[in-house]
């Protein structure tokens, strides 16, 4: 029986590709360790002359959290690697020379100016600095939140589709508006961050509104969705059983191969350890295979970013 998890990864196969990197073809824990991918974590140094903070940018935790803090963080939660997405207003510098420094261990999905279209001409380049594997596009602000249908963005996608970049974007309860971006740019690869949904849209009880959006987008197979911010989204401790069931559909639309594990570590700091983000999804999601947790904690982000 072909069901909608196998029909919906086949098509995948066929048109967005899930085909890993050179050298991980070899198949899951081929050493017989899981490889961990963190699709989500946000570093920075101290504000200083030469990496400055943009005025009124607040940090998540009271101290920096820096390459030499992180490392012996990812040893602890047997986190092998970790995809550094930089902060509202915080420059790529940092994440890049994480990634300079530690090439199998650190990439970055940079930011750039998404109100100017001038920023197009960045895009043919963007992959050549080291470390580099797409963009993060934020739309959390009101002024940003218009920009999806006012027409401020909409240089964006097509030349992200030619130069071959992928796009992480945050739009909480805008999830739905992607739907016409998608089709219209089949070869674009669009990422949703968070599941599309927030701690707000929990507390207002709008979690299975915001699901049913990413859901509906799972047809397009171009389409991929970060199980990340889980933390914050949940109204319970550890292990957040009101999600289980919104992760479940979740998985199900999408299957494995587009489904990519992030912890957020520095939101919500205090409620879980970084270790517990990750049993969450290796041991409390029942429903999930080992197959399936081989692709969610790793393998998916690696094939989806090209990141070898």
């Amino acid at each position: 029986m072909i069901t909608r998890r196998l029909a919906i990864g086949t098509a995948l196969g066929a048109t967005a590709g899930v085909i890993l990197p050179a050298g991980l073809q070899g198949g899951p824990r081929a050493s017989g360790k899981r490889l961990i991918v963190d699709a989500h974590v946000h570093m920075w140094t101290a504000s200083t002359p030469d990496l400055p903070w943009a005025p009124g940018t607040t940090p998540q935790l009271p101290e920096p959290l820096t390459i030499e803090r992180i490392l012996p963080m990812m040893d602890e939660a047997g986190v092998d690697r970790v995809v550094v997405v930089p902060s509202a207003n915080i420059r790529d510098d940092y994440g890049l020379e994480a990634a300079r420094r530690y090439p199998s261990r650190f990439a970055v999905m940079g930011r750039l100016r998404l109100d100017d279209p001038k920023s197009a001409a960045l895009l043919p380049t963007w992959k050549e600095r080291p470390g580099m594997l797409g963009i993060r596009a934020s739309f959390f602000s009101q002024e940003a939140r218009a920009w999806i249908t006012d027409g401020t963005v909409d240089w964006l996608w097509p030349a992200a589709e030619k130069a071959d970049i992928p796009i992480m974007f945050l739009a909480y309860g805008l999830v739905s508006r992607f739907a016409p971006i998608a089709q219209a740019h089949p070869q674009l690869k669009l990422i949703v961050d968070h599941l599309g949904v927030s701690n707000a849209m929990a507390k207002e009880g709008k979690l299975a509104e915001g699901i049913a959006d990413v859901v509906a987008l799972a047809k397009y197979p171009n389409v991929s969705v970060k199980l990340s911010n889980l933390v914050n989204a949940s109204l319970q401790p550890y292990p957040f059983q009101d999600l289980t069931d919104y992760l479940h559909r979740v998985v199900d639309a999408y299957g494995p191969q587009r489904c990519h594990w992030g912890s957020d570590l520095t939101l919500s700091y205090g409620r879980a350890t970084w270790r517990q983000r990750v049993t969450h999804v290796t041991e409390e999601l029942n429903f999930l295979s080992e197959s399936d947790k081989d692709w969610i904690m790793g393998r998916s982000i690696l094939a989806r970013l090209n990141w070898a």
